[in-house]
């Protein structure tokens, strides 16, 4: 359990390589924090989080309307940040966006305790080292089916799918991406980023 008496240590910078030794905190840890500043739970430690750019926030409302529409047509959840995903004891995180489908909602309670079936990050300056290094290792090894990483800058969609505890790439066909793994899950690339102000 953690204790009050001990300082708390945030990390700001990801690792540029990949660490193998855990840090010293655990979910009763992380829960233990008081809401500000927010940060994530990341193979026990504590990761800081800034605040998002309006680049940022304007493509994860656009995505999170596309999942909502999906969510309600297909009896799943969309959830949008802040919403705590437990994946181990030594990882809660938060996603920009996360969809549970309908045979997956024994992980819905009142935070998301298991693997979603897809969890999007939305890229920025401070986050993407860490959302493609450690944050891709962590939902290739706790069971997530799907992983879109999004560069809004590049305007760009990574489309990884679990592969063997990782991820491989899957690409759209003529501008349309559907889901290998999730059915009728399909999104209209040039649309979407017609749909996102410069």
């Amino acid at each position: 359990m953690y204790n009050r008496a001990m300082p708390v240590e945030y990390e700001t910078e990801a690792p540029f390589g990949v660490r193998t030794a855990l840090g010293p905190y655990r979910e009763a840890d992380y829960v233990a924090l008081p809401d500000e500043p927010r940060c994530e739970l990341l193979y026990g430690r504590f990761v800081l989080m800034t605040s998002p750019v309006l680049r940022h926030q304007d493509v994860l409302i656009r995505l999170a309307r596309f999942f909502l529409d999906f969510a309600d047509a297909h009896d799943g959840r969309a959830i949008m940040a802040p919403m705590d995903v437990r994946l181990a004891d030594h990882s809660v995180v938060q996603p920009d966006l996360l969809y549970v489908s309908n045979e997956r909602k024994s992980v819905l309670h009142e935070r998301v305790r298991g693997a979603p079936d897809l969890v999007v990050e939305v890229l920025s300056p401070s986050t993407a080292r860490r959302d493609l290094g450690e944050k891709l290792r962590l939902y290739g090894e706790s069971g997530i089916r799907e992983y879109w990483v999004v560069d809004p800058a590049a305007k760009t969609f990574e489309f990884l799918v679990a592969d063997n505890g990782g991820f491989r790439l899957a690409l759209p066909e003529a501008e349309v991406y559907s889901s290998p793994v999730i059915a009728g899950l399909e999104l209209d690339l040039d649309a979407f980023w017609r749909s996102v102000p410069d």
